[in-house]
């Protein structure tokens, strides 16, 4: 395919370049290169084509390979996914997405995890993924500042950790932005909602800053 798009490259080279010789400069073009008994016009236009191709041919930049396409994030999911968290703050961090969002879209499980990070970075919260999500009246899933226990033998747990580790190890661009904190399901309408700016809406959940 290479070849044949050169090809049609050089045929247009040729004949541009012969145009611009006989608009431009004529008579040059009839003392140079026109064909005599000797040189029929055949051979005087192959021979203008090898000198074009030539040209070229010593010009051109390699292609450029085609760059290699990006893991989804559900193959992202898939290579992260595992049964037990790499950390204290990893588990608390896959409870919070397996309890608020186990049945959301993973862009918006992913979002979860990412506004308790962005919580425990902001200053405003705790700086522990831990503190962030049991502290009081934040989570509605936190009974008395503890976790219930999540079934850790399901699907819905590995695919919880993949996306804790997903969203700390920041592998993949961010679903939402670094001052995002807040989010609440679709289905209800707090007062304090209509004071921030609303991000995206992800499966059941609303996201702000």
């Amino acid at each position: 395919m290479n070849r044949t798009f050169r090809a049609a490259e050089l045929a247009a080279a040729c004949v541009g370049l012969s145009a611009a010789l006989s608009l431009a400069a004529p008579s040059l073009a009839q003392e140079r290169h026109a064909p005599t008994a000797s040189a029929p016009a055949e051979s005087y236009l192959a021979s203008l084509y090898d000198s074009v191709a030539a040209a070229f041919s010593s010009r051109a930049a390699p292609l450029a390979a085609a760059p290699a396409a990006l893991p989804s994030l559900d193959d992202l999911v898939g290579d992260y996914e595992a049964v037990a968290p790499e950390s204290r703050e990893q588990d608390c961090l896959a409870n919070a997405v397996y309890f608020e969002s186990r049945g959301e879209p993973v862009e918006g499980q992913l979002a979860v995890a990412e506004v308790v990070l962005n919580r425990a970075a902001s200053g405003r919260y705790p700086s522990d993924p831990c503190a962030v999500i049991t502290q009081k009246a934040q989570f509605s899933f936190i009974r008395h500042g503890r976790f219930p226990a999540a079934d850790k033998a399901s699907k819905a747990w590995r695919k919880a950790v993949a996306v804790a580790r997903i969203a700390e190890a920041k592998v993949t661009a961010a679903v939402v932005p670094s001052d995002c904190l807040w989010y609440h399901a679709a289905y209800v309408s707090p007062d304090w909602g209509k004071r921030l700016s609303r991000q995206a809406r992800i499966g059941l959940h609303i996201f702000y800053s």
